[in-house]
């Protein structure tokens, strides 16, 4: 059996078991919480509020234990399943074109000897632009090859002066491996999330030895000559009038000195998409990378984001406008147990995102007055639609927030609600500022894929590097921009004049 069968299979097998062992342990949960129901049955009212937020603990347990994860409303689910919309008859769309991939011509010819006709025995010739074309795709497998460098040697007849044709700038002087490999690599670890291991095994089948710690090797130098463009992006982000900002766990594998658990911080614009591992999820860590940012920022309702700034126009520090596709979740989550109130908020925020599809946007191309004449129409709906829409969610939470158990799902909902009110309503006043933070979400899509498949970092230095490569992969990517030639003209002109920086539109 080969070696990359074995891993692969040995991955499953690990997998597999932390999914058993998880199971378990909400087994286990979901047992001493009916254990706990049973006596307190019968019990007085106070207890019964127990019995209750005890009783939601097992139905989202079970939820989380035997149920697919989404965002979807439960009743949404029932009402497209029971009026299931009639389905229009699909039309093929034909095959999909391909512009960026080269053309090869080839030609069918008819043998000599079927080249005669059967009715008067003539020859068949061909007709003049009849030819029949149909395309198919073909596969040009990747393929390494050694360049063999001769530099030539000049001398001066008097024996004086001898000079050698001079190699071009590599990123390991002296290394056997090009510019474009270390490129090569990094494309694959960061973009394509394949662990080093494996891509190692992927080149030996096309006849390349190497090991994973000579392709380490190759990505470490490229991430050197990088860095200033690196710490560039991070500071240019704040350039913007918003930012979003998220943060999701990494694991660092043979620490010897600290926790494993270190967690990603992503800084997110429009343009630019910035990350930073650290081993703390602290507020110390949200005040060194935002503190001193005096935008917005669109955040979730951590308590590190909560350090921040304030809600209000402020000398210094952020303005903190917070996520309402958060507080839709803790409503979902509420739902089961109170359905018509947890209904009327949900539909509510659901007319807030409706009018927020309908309000124009600010594009590519756009003049200045153009833009400007689109965020006034997008404030002045969002105060004269929008605004109602707010009161009337905070309203209903406030009167409804005395009757109802706070250790419930309904109850943490609506302390979530109105603790973050100020900056669910930074929106209303701010043209430019979303309606929740799903843009720094998805941005950190491609690290937690990264994550699921090479498992984390192996050193510190690694998770600087992941950092770095991350960055401007996504940040090229946002920048409608091919990564690799991002990276590889960031990379020639740091090795040209070292310490030059590259942004995405210094790229033609």
């Amino acid at each position: 059996m080969r070696v990359e069968e074995l891993q692969s299979r040995d991955a499953l097998l690990q997998a597999a078991q932390l999914l058993e062992q998880q199971v378990l342990q909400l087994q286990q949960i979901n047992a001493r919480l009916r254990a706990r129901i049973a006596e307190l049955e019968g019990a007085s009212n106070p207890e019964q509020l127990e019995l209750q937020y005890l009783q939601e603990q097992i139905q989202q347990l079970n939820r989380e234990l035997y149920q697919a994860s989404s965002e979807r409303r439960r009743l949404e689910e029932k009402t497209a399943k029971a009026e299931p919309e009639a389905k229009k008859p699909q039309k093929g769309h034909g095959p999909t074109k391909q512009p960026l991939l080269p053309t090869v011509d080839v030609i069918h010819e008819l043998p000599e000897d079927d080249r005669t006709c059967p009715k008067c025995g003539g020859t068949l010739k061909p007709i003049p632009n009849g030819d029949v074309i149909t395309e198919e795709i073909h596969v040009v497998e990747v393929s390494y090859r050694v360049h063999k460098h001769h530099r030539i040697k000049y001398a001066c007849e008097c024996e004086d002066t001898v000079k050698l044709a001079p190699l071009p700038k590599r990123l390991i002087p002296g290394g056997r491996y090009s510019n474009d490999f270390a490129v090569h690599v990094a494309i694959k670890k960061y973009d394509d999330h394949m662990p080093l291991q494996r891509l190692a095994s992927s080149m030996k089948r096309e006849g390349l030895q190497v090991t994973s710690q000579t392709l380490w090797n190759q990505i470490d130098a490229l991430a050197e000559v990088l860095e200033p463009t690196y710490h560039a992006l991070c500071s240019k982000v704040c350039e913007s009038p918003v930012v979003h900002a998220d943060e999701t766990r990494w694991r660092l594998m043979g620490n010897g000195n600290g926790t494993s658990r270190w967690w990603v911080w992503s800084v997110v614009s429009d343009r630019i998409s910035t990350y930073r591992i650290v081993d703390s999820r602290s507020s110390k860590v949200a005040q060194e990378l935002l503190g001193e940012y005096e935008g917005t920022v669109v955040v979730d309702g951590y308590s590190a984001y909560q350090s921040l700034g304030g809600e209000g126009p402020r000398e210094r520090g952020p303005t903190k406008a917070f996520c309402w596709a958060h507080v839709r979740r803790k409503f979902i989550h509420a739902e089961s147990m109170e359905p018509e109130l947890a209904g009327r908020f949900l539909d509510l925020i659901g007319t807030l995102y409706t009018i927020e599809k309908s309000l124009p946007r600010v594009t590519e191309g756009m003049s200045p007055s153009e833009r400007e004449a689109v965020l006034a129409e997008r404030l002045e709906t969002r105060g004269k639609r929008s605004r109602l829409i707010v009161d009337e969610i905070i309203r209903l939470a406030r009167e409804n927030k005395p009757s109802i158990p706070q250790r419930s799902a309904m109850g943490k909902a609506l302390a979530y609600l109105l603790k973050l009110e100020p900056g669910l309503r930074v929106f209303l006043d701010n043209p430019r500022v979303p309606l929740d933070n799903n843009h720094a979400e998805r941005a950190l899509r491609s690290v937690v894929v990264g994550r699921k498949n090479h498992y984390g970092s192996r050193s510190r230095r690694g998770t600087q590097v992941a950092a770095l490569f991350y960055t401007l992969v996504e940040t090229a990517k946002l920048s409608g921009l091919d990564p690799a030639t991002y990276i590889r003209t960031a990379m020639e002109r740091a090795l040209e004049n070292p310490g030059t920086i590259t942004l995405p539109e210094d790229i033609p």
